[in-house]
């Protein structure tokens, strides 16, 4: 789905577009994120175009089933994604003024606004940054290998308080600082 903006100006001037569409983005997103996107589903996408003072404002829900990989030991983990995206499209770099800093506002070069190449990016977005299989949530023991382990957060401290050990050349020096012998 790619629209030009010059047409969506003059189509599109009072009346928004409609768009109701399954994309199949597959191959582009794992192309683009191959480290991050196992597969993905048909994308369905629904939403409106409209031109609102001479930008073009697209609004969109987007629905898909992504694989990524887990986190902690990077085993498939199925993710459903259910967002809403809302993008502004201007030609000048100096209408990105107009918008909130949180305002996702684009500047469109050679007219061309590429749908579905915003849309991946936004499935991307949806990916969180910690991210555990069923059997991870549900407390599976973690991952080994030769000399290393993951160690959870909670339990590091302990591992940390065990492994410490005082060189003896220099245990008398907590003598000289008694009210900090717990810090």
């Amino acid at each position: 789905m790619k629209w030009s903006l010059t047409e969506l100006r003059k189509n599109y001037r009072n009346d928004p577009l409609t768009f109701d569409e399954t994309l199949n983005l597959k191959a582009d997103l794992m192309e683009r994120y191959g480290d991050d996107v196992l597969d993905l589903s048909a994308v369905h996408a629904k939403g409106i175009v409209s031109v609102v003072a001479g930008d073009v404002v697209v609004d969109a829900q987007v629905t898909a089933d992504l694989t990524v990989p887990s986190s902690r030991s990077l085993e498939p983990v199925d993710l459903p994604v259910d967002f809403k995206m809302t993008e502004f499209y201007v030609s000048d770099p100096a209408a990105t003024q107009r918008y909130e800093k949180t305002d996702v506002v684009m500047v469109v070069k050679d007219d061309q606004i590429d749908i579905e190449k915003a849309i991946g990016d936004n499935i991307i977005l949806q990916i969180p940054m910690h991210i555990l299989s069923k059997a991870e949530q549900q407390g599976a023991e973690m991952p080994t290998g030769d000399d290393w382990e993951v160690v959870a957060e909670a339990d590091l401290a302990k591992v940390e308080k065990e492994n410490q050990s005082v060189d003896p050349r220099l245990a008398k020096l907590k003598d000289f600082f008694p009210d900090q012998d717990d810090q």
